[in-house]
């Protein structure tokens, strides 16, 4: 049964991928569907290239386990800040801006917005080193799951995966992508739903849940009675630093803001802020409210000797087989979705950023495409090589890769990007100095770590840190630094003001006088 819905599965993604293979007709349709993407295909695509294996296996494993049901902050945040704030803040000037720049990557924006070419391939080459690990750290809680349900190989649940994912990214680029990931959050939709009865279900409900979770005592964590099933948890304070790190981080990630780049309209817009908010909450808001229950099931998991990471999958082994099925889909399809998103954002950043209009100037878009899909396979090889390293070396949890990748790449990029959507003097050198430091502070914590104040030892700890400076640093160097060639401004900035036609019940007429 498991093996047929499987290989079900298997099959209608990769039609999927060879469909839309028709529909790529130059680097635009490759990379952002053509920029006609509706509102459901790009508030799914949105929301199952923010939650993944990362977040389900990971996450809600770990900060379940560490927080309790005061976990489930994290799945709010993600909603609320992550979702619904970044469309609000994000989405529509992003899209106006971008097309009006012709940029379709994000180091393409930061070249064209500032008129520094030397931004575009300093963004490039942080993606490029940051994007690896991050992407490395999606095969981890999967193969775990796999490992569960089939008692599969680690190294073979990696190259399925792999493999499966580089066929219906190559064949389609980013429509497949977006189609795909429509299908894979209406699966994770229902199986997160389905899962939380499940397991609460198993534990006598969820007042039962809840009363169990109250009693448990951990005295290396907290002496208070009842503190995992309290409002904020056993430790508020860096709680609230999982909070930021994966709400307020995903601004500054490539392959989320790259999903604005692709909106059709306005309507699309509107639309997909509510989609993609009420995603959220179900999916990420149940992850993390799922992992806090984690600690009834203590008798049957070491922690100790086998990680965070074996949490959810503990959680989950009792469960009926079907059950486990939709489960294994749930998780393959939240992995699959987020990794064609890393995929596609690496292979066009590289090609568009780097190799065309630094060593190849007068590529064909025939040429470009052939590389993006090349540099595809190139780098889910190195991914999946990077995560069987990974698994036998000390860099066990799947947070810790996750932290520094989100750390350093949504330190360098949030407050230059949200800030030039924005404000008129934002300068080149603020933007280096914020790409400088975000990328220093989480280098150093990978090295260094044990000399950092105890506070920052946590890469999702430091990588707040390196987001909340940039957001002053940016302001506070451009004060202090040449303001940029007013009509290279200027010219940015008329997108904003470009006059259209809308709707009466878009924007009512102006009687007076």
């Amino acid at each position: 049964m498991k093996l047929v819905l499987l290989c079900l599965y298997f099959a209608v993604l990769i039609g999927i991928g060879l469909y839309c293979r028709k529909h790529v007709k130059d680097v635009d349709g490759f990379v952002l569907g053509g920029r006609a993407v509706g509102p459901w295909l790009t508030a799914f695509a949105y929301g199952t290239s923010y939650f993944s294996a990362v977040v389900f296996i990971g996450y809600a494993g770990q900060f379940g386990w560490k927080y309790g049901i005061a976990a489930t902050w994290a799945g709010i945040g993600n909603a609320l800040i992550g979702s619904l704030l970044a469309w609000f803040m994000l989405g529509r000037r992003t899209r106006i801006m971008s097309r009006h720049l012709d940029s379709a990557t994000m180091p393409q924006f930061f070249e064209k917005r500032f008129g520094a070419p030397s931004l575009k391939i300093g963004a490039s080459v942080i993606i490029f080193i940051f994007m690896i690990p991050y992407t490395a750290s999606l095969y981890n809680g999967l193969s775990r799951l796999f490992g569960m349900a089939f008692s599969i190989d680690y190294s073979a649940c990696i190259l399925l995966m792999a493999a499966l994912t580089a066929v219906y990214v190559i064949a389609g680029g980013y429509m497949a992508t977006a189609i795909n990931d429509f299908l894979q959050g209406i699966i994770m939709l229902i199986g997160i739903v389905a899962v939380i009865a499940a397991v609460l279900a198993s534990k006598g409900g969820f007042m039962a849940a809840l009363d169990g979770l109250a009693r448990v005592t951990d005295e290396s964590v907290a002496a208070t009675p009842g503190i995992f099933a309290s409002f904020f948890g056993p430790d508020p304070v860096n709680l609230l630093f999982v909070v930021i790190l994966t709400s307020l981080g995903t601004w500054g990630l490539p392959q989320m803001v790259q999903k604005f780049y692709a909106i059709k309209d306005e309507q699309a817009i509107q639309k997909g802020t509510v989609i993609s908010t009420l995603f959220a909450i179900v999916v990420a808001g149940g992850c993390y409210f799922l992992g806090g229950f984690g600690r009834l099931f203590s008798d049957q998991v070491n922690v100790a000797a086998e990680g965070f990471d074996s949490i959810i999958p503990t959680m989950l082994s009792g469960l009926s087989a079907g059950m486990i099925a939709l489960i294994v889909i749930l998780v393959l399809s939240a992995s699959m979705s987020t990794l064609s998103s890393l995929v596609i954002v690496s292979s066009s950043t590289l090609t568009l950023d780097l190799i065309r209009d630094n060593f190849a100037k007068g590529m064909s878009e025939r040429r470009q495409i052939f590389l993006m899909r090349l540099l595809i396979v190139v780098f889910v090889a190195i991914s999946a090589i990077l995560a069987m390293v990974q698994y036998k070396s000390s860099v066990n949890f799947i947070a810790q890769l996750m932290g520094v990748s989100w750390g350093a790449m949504a330190g360098a990029f949030l407050a230059p990007f949200l800030y030039s959507l924005y404000f008129k003097n934002v300068t080149t050198a603020a933007c280096w100095s914020c790409f400088v430091f975000g990328v220093s502070l989480m280098t150093a914590n990978i090295f260094f770590r044990p000399e950092f104040p105890s506070l920052l030892q946590s890469p999702i700890n430091s990588g707040v840190v390196a987001m909340l400076a940039g957001l002053v640093i940016v302001p506070v160097v451009s004060a202090l630094t040449t303001k940029p060639a007013k009509d290279l401004v200027e010219s940015a900035f008329s997108c904003y003001e470009e006059k259209i036609w809308v709707p009466r019940r878009t924007a009512l007429e102006n009687n007076e006088g």
